[in-house]
């Protein structure tokens, strides 16, 4: 390795910000703020951040974040990442997955018990997107939301 390059930090093991591409930003707001209870933290019509516990999520019309990325929209229904969200019990994760519902999400899978020892289900936002509801009793589920592997 050249000193140059062992000069330079590693990354930081963290992540900072989740950007959904959506068709129609209008209704992806809806989905998360009126059906899920999201707060919008910004002022900007043609983004939308959500600050979440240790990081943040945006919404951007699938347009703009192609164009920002200097990528082809290629449309592909399923991109390989989830989401999830873990939570304090096997009943929570029932709650969050009806809440979802209830706002428009597709079931994809009924939440049941998981092979590794949690409970958990996956639901789609209107765009797609999945998210996987989860309680695995081995994590941690601070007050504030965040979640540590012990």
């Amino acid at each position: 390795m050249s000193e140059a390059a062992a000069s330079v930090s590693d990354m930081d093991q963290r992540l900072s910000l989740i950007t959904l591409g959506v068709a129609d930003l209008g209704r992806a707001r809806a989905f998360y703020e009126e059906g899920l209870g999201f707060t919008k933290d910004n002022d900007e019509d043609d983004i939308v951040f959500y600050q979440l516990p240790g990081l943040v999520l945006a919404l951007w019309t699938r347009e703009g974040l192609a164009a920002d990325a200097a990528v082809e929209d290629t449309g592909a229904a399923f991109s390989g990442i989830t989401l999830a969200q873990n939570v304090g019990s096997p009943d929570e994760v029932d709650a969050v997955i009806e809440q979802a519902r209830t706002a428009g999400a597709r079931v994809l899978k009924p939440a049941r018990e998981a092979e590794w020892g949690g409970y958990s289900g996956y639901v789609a936002d209107p765009d797609g997107h999945l998210w996987e509801i989860a309680h695995n009793p081995f994590w941690t589920v601070h007050e504030d939301g965040r979640t540590t592997l012990r």
